[in-house]
């Protein structure tokens, strides 16, 4: 049974005419008669009772009329869907960030807009380390990331656009002498504990931490560890020790925690989007697109 059947009877059926329907589908009535008989023959009912006459519907008819808009509907409802995904309007697009992500403008700026403009797209939000993310996409469990500079060499299959810069900040106790300080340089922080991630976390400030201690002659002493900033900060207000981590997360207003400025220009990041380099799907693109295009208005 084609789909060209269910057209032909269901313009006969509502116009209860074969000439009316003919006219309709812009074919002749012998044919049209054909394939309706085809039809009622293939289906092993009859569905239209006429004569020179009327044409009326059976029983049959009137049941097998209420299918055949449905899967006609249905159809026209496919056709649509698969034009929307080739244009990247529509399918399922999984799309990762790091913690300090959803702190940026950017990022919400991004997001927001892509709904807007595709509201028929899935969009799934995973929030991830930076070398998670990349392993995610490397293996295609996600298709986009929002990543910081990771501390191991990438994947030839992935591929990392520019989208921002963002200062490192120290956070300290806000009685620290080192708060009466606009800027602050490495070299103080010698000999303070630190409130770091855990290395297993899979997060690249781990790393730019020691490397900028290293680079300004000891290393650093980690107090404690802690998954979350929030908590981070929250252990750095409570006297445990002090931290660095990317600026967007000074939007994290807490008590007794005082944000500073590095004075290195090492200290510093940047936030990525990663991609594999063969995925040049409409979904995919549509949202690079859209992301480097609103890297471009913040950064103006």
């Amino acid at each position: 049974m084609e789909l060209r059947h269910l057209r032909y009877f269901v313009a006969v059926a509502e116009e209860l005419s074969f000439t009316r329907a003919a006219e309709r589908l812009h074919i002749g009535q012998p044919p049209l008669s054909q394939q309706i008989q085809a039809l009622e023959a293939e289906v092993g009912a009859r569905l239209l009772e006429r004569s020179k006459r009327w044409v009326r519907l059976t029983e049959a008819g009137k049941l097998f009329l209420e299918d055949a808009r449905q899967i006609l509907a249905q159809s026209e409802r496919a056709v649509v869907t698969a034009r929307r995904a080739q244009r990247g309007e529509a399918g399922e697009l999984r799309v990762g960030f790091t913690f300090s992500t959803p702190f940026t403008p950017l990022f919400a700026k991004v997001i927001k807009r892509y709904r807007q403009l595709y509201p028929h797209v899935s969009l799934t939000l995973h929030e991830m380390a930076t070398l998670h993310q990349l392993e995610a996409i490397e293996t295609r469990k996600m298709d986009l990331g929002f990543v910081r500079p990771p501390e191991v060499a990438v994947q030839d299959a992935l591929e990392l656009a520019h989208l921002r810069d963002d200062p490192l900040l120290l956070i300290l106790p806000s009685d620290s002498p080192l708060a009466r300080k606009r800027k602050v340089r490495i070299k103080d922080l010698e000999g303070l504990p630190f409130v770091m991630y855990p290395k297993e976390a899979g997060t690249g400030i781990y790393f730019q931490i020691f490397r900028l201690c290293r680079a300004a002659g000891f290393v650093p002493q980690i107090a404690m560890e802690a998954g979350e900033a929030s908590t981070i900060i929250g252990l750095v207000a409570a006297g445990i020790g002090v931290s660095v981590l990317p600026s967007p997360f000074n939007s994290i207003h807490m008590e007794g925690v005082a944000y500073r400025h590095l004075d290195d220009p090492a200290a510093a990041t940047s936030l990525l989007l990663a991609q594999r380099r063969d995925d040049r799907s409409a979904l995919v693109e549509a949202f690079v697109a859209l992301a480097r295009e609103e890297a471009g208005s913040t950064a103006a």
